[in-house]
């Protein structure tokens, strides 16, 4: 009996150790984000990293018990997360994090990050530089001490609810949406992506001025870049042709260039971001 209650008591406590790690409305758990980061790296999850316990992930997570040697319950306990290595060690909250850092905990705050407007390349669980400069990013923005280390206080403001746009917005062109704001496989999708014809209008999402109008190396292309009020940016990346230049004032009738596959970009779309003081946010949380 005494087994059983110490063996159900581990399940609840790890099960609840998922879960404080929250993360922005609309996102997944960054605690399963880090599972699925654990098993990639072990090369048993080959999805997204998207901190969603979908069927793939389970599947993934059965399989690696089973090469482990362990009940294929699809539950992650502590005999799981030991089987993991380095990546299942160390929950989220558990030690301060610094660069040089490898964990659970790192692979968590970096999808907290990301989901918060700071990006840091790849899901992987390391604490890089990539990691530690958004790591300070956020810590700015957040008006918090930019030491780039991520203890109590760093992680209590990557718990609360991420930022949205307090600009409303027109979409930019009629088309679908390709790619959302969000994880897209090992790394995260800062913006949407329109998908429209080559050479389609692109118009200002709303009043403001153009700070940026030139070919952006980083993958960008052709990019225009639009200051508005509220410390919002618009940026439109991808263009075939600028159709505006620093300085100028736009509006809402202003096309500022044309759809076009210019920079990194497999076909033609446009690529519609949006950072309130430096973080994204997440566009369709100002769109109609």
């Amino acid at each position: 009996m005494r087994a059983c209650r110490s063996k159900s008591a581990a399940v609840l406590l790890v099960l609840a150790a998922l879960i404080l790690a929250p993360s922005a409305a609309g996102s997944g758990n960054a605690g399963i984000a880090a599972l699925q980061v654990a098993l990639h790296t072990r090369g048993f999850y080959p999805g997204t990293i998207d901190g969603l316990k979908g069927s793939a992930t389970t599947a993934a997570l059965m399989r690696f018990q089973r090469r482990a040697g362990l009940p294929p319950d699809g539950v992650v306990v502590a005999a799981t997360r030991r089987a993991l290595g380095n990546y299942g060690r160390h929950l989220l909250g558990s030690r301060p994090l610094t660069r040089g850092s490898v964990g659970w905990d790192v692979a968590a705050l970096q999808f907290l990050l990301a989901w918060h407007g700071f990006p840091s390349a790849t899901f992987d669980g390391g604490l890089g530089g990539h990691t530690a400069k958004a790591l300070r990013l956020f810590q700015r923005w957040s008006g918090l001490p930019q030491d780039g280390v991520a203890g109590a206080t760093t992680i209590a403001a990557l718990r609360r609810p991420a930022a949205r746009c307090p600009l409303p917005l027109g979409w930019p062109l009629q088309a679908p949406v390709g790619d959302g704001f969000g994880p897209r496989g090992d790394r995260f999708h800062a913006g949407i992506d329109l998908i429209a014809n080559q050479g389609a209008p692109v118009h200002a999402a709303a009043a403001g001025r153009v700070v940026t109008a030139a070919f952006v190396n980083g993958g960008w292309g052709k990019l225009v870049v639009v200051a508005h009020r509220d410390g919002v940016r618009t940026m439109y990346a991808h263009l075939s042709k600028i159709s505006v230049r620093v300085g100028q004032a736009v509006s809402t009738s202003s096309v500022v260039g044309l759809v076009g596959a210019s920079g990194d970009a497999s076909g033609p779309h446009l690529h519609f971001e949006v950072r309130l003081r430096g973080a994204a946010v997440d566009p369709r949380s100002a769109l109609p």
